[in-house]
């Protein structure tokens, strides 16, 4: 008889209980109300969705009502349609979002991450067409990643904006980034 399978000690049925009832508590939609993820699933166009799941995974860290909020009072400012104001707001309604602030993501950042979201929407379609662009020689979701950041950042920005998006190839994990292509479902 082979010995019970454990994991840093605990019994594999434990840890099998464990996630089971891990997967009960957060695949479903109540668990998906109080979770940033709500944000871009407010959405049916998928612009919208990747603009806004894009800029709530920028700043997605810290408790996940603080994020809601953030996210919500961003989306407010942006008249509920995230694309349509990437891709057409003058000076004064991007300065209108000077002031926003969640943790060090603060108003400048904003507006160098809007600015970066038209420039890619000014040469692609989706989001996504950029990522895959860039995935098209190895397949690498890592070149994806690095191509999107690539173009994302090709206009002038200060340098303090890039901490807000992780550099996979200078060994970030790109927690965020991950949660992001969850949203428009790439990875």
């Amino acid at each position: 008889m082979s010995p019970e399978r454990s994991y840093n000690g605990i019994p594999a049925a434990e840890v099998k209980l464990f996630l089971e009832e891990k997967y009960l508590q957060y695949n479903n939609p109540s668990f998906i109300e109080s979770d940033p993820i709500s944000i871009p699933h407010s959405f049916a166009d998928l612009r919208d969705r990747e603009v806004s799941g894009f800029l709530t995974a920028a700043f997605a860290w810290g408790r996940r009502d603080l994020i809601l909020r953030s996210s919500r009072i961003l989306l407010a400012g942006m008249d509920n349609a995230p694309y349509e104001f990437v891709t057409t707001a003058d000076d004064e309604e991007l300065n209108r979002l000077s002031g926003f602030v969640h943790r060090t993501f603060n108003g400048a950042d904003l507006i160098s991450f809007i600015k970066g979201l038209r420039h890619i929407y000014s040469h692609y379609p989706s989001m996504e067409d950029l990522l895959l662009q860039g995935m098209k020689e190895t397949g690498s979701l890592r070149d994806g990643l690095s191509h999107f950041r690539s173009v994302f950042f090709d206009l002038p920005h200060e340098r303090r904006c890039e901490k807000h998006f992780a550099d996979i190839n200078g060994g970030a994990a790109g927690k965020r980034l991950n949660m992001f292509l969850r949203i428009i479902k790439v990875a």
